[in-house]
């Protein structure tokens, strides 16, 4: 199970609470800078990185979405700027942000494969996840992201990932028609349990747990607005035990 910090001190909570390794939201960082997911630059996101990698001692592997730009070169040039500041991970997609559609497979696999080759030039050892976006683009079919993801295990990823997968039935029929360790995004109807048994290897949340601290600050902000009571600020927390 891998929590998705949006900053450093999400990301020492976390640890604290005894994560054996952490992941970045893009979407959960793009808050932090007042945008909208994909809104953020791979130079804003490499400072980030540097932030939460120097947070903690855990591994830290990065959301690089489409790896800001079309070529397999910038997929590359993504895995190592992060790699220079502490990450020992990430993830690329298959999603054209630009143009709003998936890219071509044979495209989307060549940008695969120029991520692992620089993963594969990294003098330690870096976990490439590869992603098929098809299940939060608007084209939910299993065939295909089964097809695209047998792709990017031969281009050499490590480990697959294709968030969206909403039953037990999608997670294990990918777990079953590929060899590479799967990555499922957390869904609220399946639990952890439910989620190993149909396959899933690796479990990360995106941006949920970001907007689930943003929901409560607000909701209180709220109450104390609509009732002018101050009791929805009555929350302590350990920071002694969270910050040491």
């Amino acid at each position: 199970m891998v929590p998705n910090p949006w900053d450093a001190g999400s990301a020492k909570v976390f640890a604290a609470l005894g994560s054996k390794a952490l992941a970045t939201t893009s979407s959960g960082f793009a808050f932090t800078l007042g945008r909208f997911d994909g809104d953020v630059t791979l130079d804003e996101v490499t400072d980030h990185v540097a932030a939460l990698a120097a947070a903690t001692d855990l591994p830290l592997s990065v959301d690089l979405e489409n790896g800001y730009g079309a070529t397999p070169a910038d997929a590359a040039a993504a895995i190592t700027r992060v790699a220079e500041v502490g990450a020992v991970g990430g993830s690329i997609e298959d999603y054209d942000p630009k143009d709003d559609v998936l890219y071509a497979v044979e495209q989307a696999t060549e940008r695969i494969a120029g991520a692992v080759e620089a993963a594969h030039a990294l003098a330690f050892p870096f976990t490439l996840t590869a992603r098929a976006e098809n299940h939060i683009r608007g084209n939910p079919d299993l065939e295909d992201t089964i097809a695209r993801l047998k792709a990017y295990e031969e281009a050499g990823a490590d480990v697959i990932y294709a968030p969206g997968l909403g039953t037990t039935e999608e997670i294990r029929a990918v777990s079953d028609a590929t060899s590479r360790p799967l990555n499922v995004l957390a869904r609220t109807k399946l639990t952890v349990y439910e989620i190993a048994e149909a396959g899933g290897q690796r479990i990360s949340v995106g941006g949920r747990l970001a907007w689930v601290a943003i929901a409560a600050a607000a909701a209180a902000a709220q109450d104390i607005r609509d009732t002018g009571s101050l009791a929805s600020l009555e929350a302590r927390v350990p920071l002694d035990e969270w910050l040491a």
